[in-house]
C-alpha cells in the first residue's frame, strides 16, 4: 500500500494544478475566441471627424462585458469594452446588459426552449456563486453587483445612472469633467424574472432600468424572433408592461417577436427601444426588425438601436451600419435612430468601442447634418431615458 502513497499524491496535485489553469485562463481564452475584431489596419478619421466626436453625447444601447471575467476599470487587450476605452472613444452614456441563458444550437429560425444552456459553463468555470449555476435571476443579480462594485471603486470615473436626478447630475458634472462615463444596467430577456412577477420590484433594486422582454427563445412574457411558438403578450406580461412602466424601467423589444412588438406598443405608455437589433430593409433576417416593426416602435417615441455585428447589418464594416441607419432614418425619422452595438456579446465588430468615432465619420460621408449626427450617436437616447426614468 505505501507504494501507491506517492503516485496518488502527484495524481492529485497534478488535478488541482489542472484545474487552477483551467478556472485562470479557460475563461479569457474562450472570450478572445468570442468577442473579436476584424482584422485590418484602420482607416485614420478626419480632423473634421476628430473635432466634431469630442463635442458629441455619444450613447450605446448594448453592451455585455459583465458576463466576462475582465476588470471593467482596467484597459484590456482584448474583447471590446471597459471603463478606459470608453472614456477614450468619448461614450457619455454605455448600457450594460445583462444575458442569463444562451442556447448551444443558436439560429434564426427556432430555438427550443428546452436546451442546453452555455452560460451555465461559464458561470463555473468563472467562479460565480453557487447560486448562479442554477437560477438564472441570480446570474443577473450577480453581474449586477459587478457593475455596483465598479462604480464604487472608480474615483467617480464611472457612475451609475437609476434615476432622472441622478443622470441629471451626472451630465452637470460631465460638462466639467470629461474624463467620466456612466452606464445603467438592462436585462435580456423576461426569463430571468422565473415567472415571479415581484422579481422585478428585486431587480430594480439592483439597479436594472432596461428589461428586455425576449432573448433567443420564447417565455412566459411572449414569444421570441427566434423562439419556436413566436407569439404575442401573454396576460403574464401584460402583468410586466404594467409593472415596468410603474417602475420607470425602459421596455426593450430586441429579440421580440412582430407578434410580442405589436402587441406591446399598442399599450405602451411610455417610450420603448430595441436595444440592438437590424433592420430588415438592409438585411433580411427574421432577427431584424421589419418596417412595420421599426414604425411601431417608433410611434411610441421610442428608439431603434442599430447593432455592428453581421447578423445585424450584413456586413462587418462602418458602411453596412450607416447603411442600416440611414433606412431607419428614412423610414421612421432620424429622431428614432440610435447606436446598439451588442460589444462583448460573442460578436465580431469591424473595431472595439474606441474605434466609434468612425460612425460620426461614415455618418458624415453619408451627408447626415450635425444636428442628425448628434441625434443619432446618442441624444435621442439621453431623451428616452429622460422621460421614462422615475425621478
Amino acid at each position: 500500500m505505501m507504494t501507491l502513497k506517492y503516485p496518488l499524491i502527484v495524481t492529485v496535485v497534478a488535478l488541482i494544478v489542472v484545474g487552477m489553469l483551467f478556472f485562470s485562463f479557460a475563461p479569457m481564452l474562450v472570450e478572445q475566441r468570442q468577442n473579436t475584431v476584424r482584422p485590418g489596419i484602420p482607416t485614420p478619421i478626419s480632423q473634421r471627424t476628430a473635432s466634431l466626436h469630442e463635442t458629441l453625447f455619444v450613447a450605446d444601447l448594448h453592451a455585455d462585458p459583465l458576463l466576462w471575467a475582465r476588470d471593467l476599470l482596467d484597459r484590456n487587450q482584448y474583447g471590446h469594452v471597459d471603463v478606459p476605452r470608453l472614456i477614450e472613444a468619448n461614450v457619455a452614456l454605455q448600457a450594460f446588459t445583462v444575458a442569463t441563458q444562451v442556447p448551444l444550437e443558436r439560429n434564426l429560425t427556432s430555438t427550443p426552449s428546452r436546451h442546453f444552456d452555455l452560460i451555465t459553463p461559464l458561470a463555473v468555470a468563472q467562479r460565480w456563486p453557487l447560486s448562479s449555476w442554477w437560477s438564472v435571476k441570480e446570474r443577473a443579480l450577480f453581474q449586477a453587483e459587478k457593475l455596483r462594485q465598479a462604480a464604487r471603486q472608480s474615483n467617480g470615473k464611472f457612475v451609475l445612472i437609476r434615476t432622472r436626478g441622478e443622470l441629471m447630475t451626472y451630465l452637470n458634472s460631465r460638462g466639467n469633467d470629461r474624463e467620466m462615463v456612466a452606464g445603467f444596467l438592462g436585462l435580456e430577456g423576461a426569463h430571468a424574472l422565473e415567472g415571479e412577477l415581484n422579481n422585478i420590484d428585486e431587480l430594480y433594486g439592483a439597479g436594472f432600468r432596461m428589461l428586455g422582454l425576449a432573448h433567443h427563445f420564447d417565455n412566459k412574457v411572449g414569444g421570441s424572433s427566434t423562439g419556436e411558438a413566436k407569439g404575442g403578450l401573454t396576460e403574464f406580461g401584460r402583468e410586466v408592461i404594467r409593472r415596468i412602466e410603474e417602475l420607470g424601467m425602459i421596455i426593450d423589444l430586441a429579440h421580440a417577436s412582430p407578434a410580442l412588438i405589436e402587441d406591446v406598443t399598442g399599450i405602451a405608455r411610455h417610450p420603448v427601444v430595441a436595444s440592438h437589433t437590424g433592420v430588415r430593409g438592409t438585411c433580411d433576417n427574421p432577427r431584424n426588425l421589419s418596417d412595420e416593426n421599426v414604425r411601431d416602435i417608433a410611434q411610441t417615441g421610442g428608439v431603434i438601436g442599430i447593432g455592428f455585428w453581421p447578423t445585424a447589418v450584413c456586413g462587418v464594416n462602418v458602411q453596412a451600419i450607416v447603411r442600416a441607419i440611414r433606412y431607419t432614418s428614412d423610414l421612421a425619422g432620424v429622431e428614432h435612430v440610435a447606436l446598439g452595438s451588442d460589444f462583448d456579446g460573442a460578436v465580431q465588430t469591424p473595431f472595439d468601442v474606441t474605434g466609434i468615432a468612425r460612425v460620426t465619420e461614415a455618418l458624415i460621408v453619408s451627408r447626415f447634418s450635425e444636428k442628425e449626427i448628434r441625434k443619432i450617436m446618442g441624444e435621442n437616447v439621453l431623451r428616452v431615458l429622460k422621460e421614462v426614468f422615475g425621478t
